[in-house]
């Protein structure tokens, strides 16, 4: 065991298992008596409450993005020695500050390889057939409220032509979609090789009659769709995002979607999550929602929280550990 893990027990803190299912997804008892895992449902929210919670851990689990850890929080933990988190990266942990304290941090692999579109797709197709709002009306005991439009010869616009951009251009041109595709860097040869064409920003937003969001959030990311891109949609269109919430303005897309300005928002993503109860995404029904589901599947569980325990033991037993992010 390492010499600068505290004598005795280690302590090992799994943040944001919203459902309760993470220790059934990975031999946590293989650890062995000398570790103690502590699974935390609720969502640890401000630095305070976090570091008053998380003191006494040597190591932290996190689920993606769930828990930032900056350096106000991270300088609040002297016991921490290891982060692991789930997926290849983690732009919420300041890797800087951990690298300067000495703490190991890395990632995990990903077992399906992009779940994220199923959401997208589901989300979309309840937009456009507005099964949401009928579901709704079922459960109250009516019957076929609104008229709905296929997706057969509409405009796909996909804002971020990576791996998950691409593949929703392949399921966008399967349904009988034409697709253009735009972000900063992309070119009309390396769309032409996905069988997209390149588009400017601009004339994407306009023409498109399902807009989905592929990139990562960054500084040339952030409010990259504000007041102005919306006057640019049809009012017809439907806006997609399962990337990162505040890639789109939340004010904007607040006044966007009461007046009606598109036809619906697709969200998996949010500024604040878990979003707020009392939120007013929760009640306009031209917002089709769900809970950041992008990337929580079964098999990735399985496994993200292998390769964890992998880890965490490995740290341990002062081996290399795996998949490191802080070199």
């Amino acid at each position: 065991m390492r010499e600068d893990a505290m004598a005795g027990v280690t302590k090992v803190a799994v943040l944001d298992d919203y459902l309760g299912i993470v220790p059934h997804y990975g031999d946590w008892a293989g650890l062995g008596p000398e570790v103690e895992t502590v699974f935390f449902r609720e969502h640890l929210a401000g630095v305070e409450a976090a570091a008053a919670a998380l003191a006494p851990f040597h190591a932290l689990s996190l689920m993606r993005e769930r828990m930032p850890l900056p350096k106000a929080l991270i300088d609040r933990l002297p016991n921490l020695k290891l982060v692991v988190t789930t997926g290849g990266k983690n732009r919420s942990i300041d890797v800087d500050a951990c690298k300067a304290r000495g703490i190991v941090v890395c990632g995990t692999r990903s077992h399906d390889p992009a779940p994220t579109i199923d959401v997208a797709w589901g989300l979309i197709l309840s937009a456009a057939r507005n099964l949401h709002r009928e579901d709704a009306l079922m459960r109250r005991g009516g019957w076929q409220e609104k008229i709905g439009f296929t997706l057969h010869g509409k405009t796909l616009g996909v804002i971020g032509l990576g791996n998950l951009g691409k593949r929703m251009a392949v399921v966008g041109r399967a349904f009988g979609m034409e697709v253009i595709a735009w972000s900063q860097n992309l070119t009309a040869e390396r769309a032409a090789e996905a069988g997209v064409t390149r588009v400017d920003k601009d004339e994407l937003l306009g023409r498109a009659d399902v807009m989905t969001i592929h990139l990562v959030l960054s500084e040339r990311t952030r409010g990259l769709i504000g007041a102005r891109e919306f006057a640019l949609m049809k009012p017809t269109a439907i806006l997609a995002n399962t990337s990162r919430g505040p890639i789109i303005e939340e004010a904007a897309l607040l006044q966007a979607l009461r007046d009606r300005r598109i036809h619906a928002a697709c969200l998996d993503v949010y500024d604040v999550e878990p979003l707020p109860g009392d939120h007013p995404l929760r009640s306009m029904d031209n917002a089709v929602l769900s809970p950041h589901l992008g990337y929580a599947t079964q098999g990735n569980f399985r496994g993200y929280f292998a390769d964890t325990i992998e880890a965490i033991a490995a740290w341990r037993a002062g081996r290399p550990v795996p998949r490191r992010i802080d070199e």
